[in-house]
């Protein structure tokens, strides 16, 4: 079992070293051309995707209901795809979490200032903004009343980082087959903490050995940390800035 998992294994990390080279890195590039790749833009497109709810969740802290703040998400996506904002990103602050706001910022002010309507995107970017997903975001504002709205807008940066990387390493480990036990380690996975629930329990429910289980866990705990920084690394334009980054988020998501 364990040979067949080999190949899967060396994929995975043939495309975990490419990773940092295909995300912000790319975009900011693009920006120095008269015209944007194809893949540019897919990697600034992945970017969005994954990182819509910071600035819902901000667009709310701001005072804008739930519907305007959709449209304006997806409007500014589309807006930062069609006029190519990203060529202005300044490379000495080179973090994607920074740009997207300040950004924002900026695409509201501008059309506030004109009296333009601020029109949905058309799921041109943002093609996965359910219900759901929505009723998350809405949750998790709700919660945070007493905060400011680039306090949110940080901490629910973390939490799709954070969120990035489980869903990465849930994907690895179905392609490995072995989705329950991603499923029932999953909640112990961002924590040095024993599970709450005994390991002989979690043993005897997916039929393995407790010393295998902790080791189990002890691997995935790893690859998480691995993939984590992977995200981050996607956001930021020079390896020697992830540590900075991850302190800044793990301070933004310690905040009660």
């Amino acid at each position: 079992m364990k040979k067949a998992l080999v190949p899967l294994r060396q994929e995975a990390e043939r495309r975990d070293e490419s990773f940092a080279s295909t995300r912000w890195t790319m975009v900011l590039e693009a920006g120095d051309s008269a015209a944007a790749s194809a893949q540019a833009l897919s990697a600034l497109s992945q970017l969005c995707r994954i990182y819509w709810r910071p600035l819902y969740a901000f667009l709310r802290k701001q005072g804008y209901g739930a519907e305007d703040a959709q449209d304006l998400t997806q409007g500014f996506f589309a807006h930062l795809i069609e006029s190519r904002a990203y060529a202005h990103a300044d490379r000495d602050k080179g973090r994607f979490r920074s740009f997207l706001l300040g950004t924002l910022k900026h695409f509201i002010a501008d059309a506030r200032d004109r009296g333009r309507a601020l029109k949905r995107g058309g799921g041109m970017v943002l093609e996965n903004l359910g219900n759901k997903a929505i009723a998350e975001a809405e949750a998790q504002i709700t919660r945070r009343t007493k905060w400011q709205a680039d306090e949110v807008y940080d901490r629910e940066w973390a939490a799709s980082l954070l969120r990035q990387a489980l869903d990465r390493l849930a994907q690895e480990c179905a392609l490995a087959g072995k989705p329950e036990l991603f499923n029932y380690l999953r909640p112990y996975l961002a924590t040095t903490e024993e599970p709450a629930t005994p390991y002989g329990k979690i043993a005897e429910r997916i039929h393995r050995p407790i010393t295998t289980l902790r080791s189990d866990l002890a691997r995935l705990r790893a690859r998480y940390r691995t993939i984590l920084r992977e995200e981050v690394r996607s956001t930021v334009l020079e390896p020697t800035e992830v540590d900075e980054e991850l302190r800044h988020l793990c301070r933004a998501v310690a905040v009660v």
